[in-house]
């Protein structure tokens, strides 16, 4: 029975990532999740109480999946620049992923304190990877700077995601020369 539950569990937040990258966070409903796993919607309340319950799970499961990836990126990188190229490379890279389309959909709900924090300590963790790069290139404040250089990485996210008139790549490739420009001082 619990191996069912879990089971369940999974097909519930596949389809929450499913619901997310298609539609938003307008898409992700109770009804809609019922919908998509077959399930009784009163079933879908037996597994999470809110559709923050169901944001807070996905946070906690597949944000360290892709902070793993940009981790992995970094580290196969040589020097400090090439780290940094790799951090905003990798997480452009990712916007096609659904896993993260459902990330990036979640960031911009309404959301309890509970998983907002559980979101800003696992984007902290994503962050904390390029300070120690920031300050091997002698940056007086690598913390401020890695929090600047999120930004931008945030800011091409979200132009990527909306479907700007620039395609991906040149996205990508802007954020990264003005990255590098910018922790070059």
């Amino acid at each position: 029975m619990a191996e069912h539950r879990t089971m369940q569990r999974g097909a519930l937040l596949d389809a929450a990532r499913s619901l997310l990258s298609e539609g938003g966070t307008e898409a992700l409903t109770f009804p809609a999740l019922a919908e998509r796993t077959g399930l009784a919607r009163s079933s879908v309340y037996e597994y999470f109480r809110s559709r923050a319950a169901v944001v807070e799970e996905l946070c906690a499961v597949d944000f360290p999946v892709w902070a793993a990836e940009v981790e992995a990126a970094m580290e196969r990188a040589d020097t400090p620049e090439d780290k940094i190229e790799a951090y905003v490379r990798q997480q452009l890279t990712l916007v096609g992923d659904r896993r993260h389309r459902a990330v990036v959909a979640i960031s911009a709900l309404e959301l309890d304190a509970g998983a907002r924090e559980k979101i800003r300590a696992a984007h902290g963790g994503l962050v904390a990877m390029v300070v120690d790069a920031l300050g091997t290139l002698g940056h007086q404040e690598p913390r401020l700077a890695a929090m600047l250089l999120q930004g931008v990485v945030d800011a091409a996210v979200r132009r990527i995601e909306l479907g700007a008139a620039e395609d991906p790549d040149t996205i990508t490739e802007a954020a990264v020369a003005m990255a590098l420009r910018g922790v070059r001082g």
